[in-house]
């Protein structure tokens, strides 16, 4: 029944129009993946605003095909040029741009291909498998649960979205502070408004997402007076040259390694591509077949972290559906798509018949986009490396256009755009301030959530807090949430006791 469900699915995304969203999708996030500054989320961002006069499916479709497109593009900048055009692809260089240098760019493309390929398709069928049963785990949800999931996703994000925990949690304190502005949906008395009117509907989220991600990052790289490294023009012709199937099967270890992690991590909320591509690459250094030679340009590096960033995102793409919680800055713009046209995901999507064909469109779309980037990637790659030549100034002025217009068209008020500015400003200051941006947004997206599962438990339960912490499914959240926060400081004190007492050492008289 799932297969034909998703065969209808199919059916939706080759209807002419939502194919040409899906490719336009495509080709913004492989514009904006390879270009130092701009980054798959601001693609998403700047997409939001013309996703207004759309309907939902061709608006989460072209956000969708913008985030998986976003993984995969960046490679050719960092294995061509050796600049990453997104945090994530900085593993990849090591070996990518090595391999290169030796004198094979194309077979180092070919590799990033195909292992965006195996990952992408390998989740997105695991991730579509465990719809059906996540979703009916997701219906016997109660308000601590639902309150514990947000909890866990808010801790999660503290824990993995910087050096600095401190930072973390300040940023998120700052998120949650804004998601309580306005009117309270419980007892419906006005918070934090100072009078303003505007204030009293509160904050829009479309205001925060392209105010600190879209505004905040060009006047972060004003800031440095635009100073960002241009390639050199290629001399050479650049291709692509897939592997062959024996060398397919010599790293088949490092494929199914990296597919899992990254799919298993793509759940967890706060983990985002990068943290995924990172790990991947840190696992196979640690455990591969050849872990030695990883940074000398052999395959395992390119494969491992490229395999792990797209694997991600379609672990990312369930717990949006089935839960309604983000787990990264691009899932927090496509659940602001959700909201602005009037659809709340939960585990009732999938079983309402009335979103079942909306649901099933969008897992569909998952496939269609990893198909579409990866046949985009190998025809098309003298094109998108030309993006790399405009210069940055036009850029910067071109991104400042679609927040300012994009917040304008949202609801025709001035008073957007003045709060887009605000974010701005504070996207900026939280840059120069080295305070990560994606805990503020988790918690302005999750805070309102949270906040009315916590004020139901509490009103249910007579106050009682413990009703958190005794639930089967609240309970080994809660206890995950203590964990997250807990293991970085348990590492950072074990690294500090090893640099006071090296091993090896004694202390004796």
């Amino acid at each position: 029944m799932a297969f034909i469900n998703l065969m209808h699915g199919f059916v939706q995304v080759f209807q002419p129009f939502n194919m040409l969203v899906l490719f336009i999708g495509l080709l913004v996030g492989m514009a904006v993946s390879i270009m130092p500054g701009l980054g798959l989320v601001m693609g998403v961002v700047l997409a939001l605003p013309f996703t207004y006069r759309m309907a939902i499916e061709p608006s989460v479709i072209l956000l969708t095909a913008i985030y998986f497109a976003g993984t995969y593009a960046g490679c050719f900048s960092a294995i061509l040029y050796r600049i990453p055009g997104e945090p994530m692809d900085v593993p990849m260089l090591w070996d990518g741009y090595t391999m290169a240098r030796r004198g094979a760019p194309a077979k180092a493309l070919g590799w990033a291909l195909v292992a965006a390929l195996i990952g992408g398709l390998v989740s997105s069928t695991v991730m579509v498998a465990l719809a059906g049963p996540m979703s009916e785990v997701a219906l016997k949800f109660d308000s601590p649960d639902y309150f514990a999931a947000v909890f866990f996703g808010l801790t999660t994000a503290v824990a993995l979205a910087s050096k600095s925990m401190v930072n973390s949690l300040i940023s998120l304190c700052v998120g949650l502070l804004v998601s309580t502005i306005g009117i309270d949906s419980i007892y419906g008395t006005e918070r934090f408004t100072f009078g303003v009117p505007i204030l009293r509907d509160g904050v829009q989220l479309v205001e925060v997402l392209v105010g600190m991600y879209g505004l905040g990052e060009v006047l972060a790289r004003i800031g440095q007076g635009l100073r960002i490294q241009q390639p050199q023009e290629m001399t050479q012709k650049v291709g692509t040259q897939f592997p062959t199937l024996r060398e397919l099967i010599a790293i088949r270890i490092t494929l199914l390694r990296s597919t899992i992690i990254g799919t298993l991590l793509g759940i967890v909320p706060g983990a985002g591509a990068t943290v995924t591509a990172f790990i991947s690459y840190g696992i196979e250094k640690q455990y591969g077949r050849r872990r030695q030679a990883m940074g000398t340009g052999i395959p395992e590096g390119i494969v491992a972290p490229q395999v792990g960033a797209t694997a991600s995102v379609a672990g990312h793409m369930i717990p949006l559906l089935i839960l309604g919680l983000p787990g990264s800055g691009a899932t927090a713009v496509i659940l602001a798509a959700f909201l602005l046209h009037g659809v709340q995901p939960g585990p009732m999507l999938l079983e309402d018949p009335s979103t079942t064909l909306m649901v099933n469109t969008i897992l569909a779309s998952m496939f269609a986009s990893v198909l579409g980037m990866c046949l985009l990637g190998f025809f098309w790659i003298r094109v998108v490396i030309k993006v790399l030549t405009v210069p940055q100034g036009i850029l910067s002025a071109i991104v400042v256009l679609f927040c300012l217009v994009g917040a304008y068209a949202n609801r025709s008020s001035m008073s957007d755009v003045w709060m887009i500015v605000v974010f701005g400003v504070l996207g900026y200051l939280f840059e120069k301030f080295k305070f990560p941006i994606s805990p503020m947004v988790l918690g302005a997206v999750l805070g309102p959530i949270g906040e009315t599962a916590f004020m139901r438990t509490m009103i249910g339960n007579g106050n009682d807090w413990t009703a958190f912490f005794t639930g089967s499914i609240s309970g080994p959240l809660m206890a995950a949430s203590v964990l997250a926060l807990a293991y970085p400081l348990f590492h950072r004190l074990l690294a500090a006791r090893r640099r006071t007492h090296p091993v090896g050492t004694t202390t004796g008289h």
